[in-house]
């Protein structure tokens, strides 16, 4: 199955995704052709089968006073290292989706509705450049 996306080049355009769909996730992989047909992934750290795959929800919390394109960088930022530590084939890319459970860092696991729009390597560069605006520790989930 084929899953032809458009390309979203601005945290403004990522964040305007969020206005109109719901349950909206960032998946840092190949892409859909992949993941959109697979009911589970594996755990990089055990190799544990998970019954979804592992996303990052954009959908602004309820309690979040700032824009929601701070909001979408912070949520790209955190995630930024898994394209240099999983490879260039790794591409960020934006969802709908059905949380099933819980994966071991606490992500959603989720089962792929709809494939989105691919997220260009700018943003993320714009994203990065906000989150250095900002003031106090912003630091990635890296764990190394």
């Amino acid at each position: 199955m084929r899953y032809p996306m458009p390309t979203l080049t601005s945290l403004a355009e990522v964040a305007q995704v969020l206005e109109h769909h719901r349950d909206v996730y960032v998946r840092w992989s190949a892409g859909p052709e992949s993941d959109c047909v697979q009911e589970g992934s594996v755990d990089a750290l055990t190799g544990a089968d998970l019954p979804g795959l592992s996303a990052n929800p954009l959908d602004v919390a309820s309690w979040w006073e700032g824009s929601a394109a701070l909001w979408v960088a912070r949520r790209l930022y955190d995630y930024s290292h898994l394209r240099e530590e999983k490879g260039e084939h790794v591409r960020p890319w934006v969802l709908t989706g059905e949380a099933v459970d819980r994966g071991p860092d606490n992500e959603p696991l989720i089962r792929c509705r709809e494939p989105i729009a691919w997220i260009d390597p700018v943003v993320v560069r714009e994203a990065t450049a906000e989150i250095g605006r900002q003031e106090g520790p912003w630091g990635t989930l890296n764990r190394r």
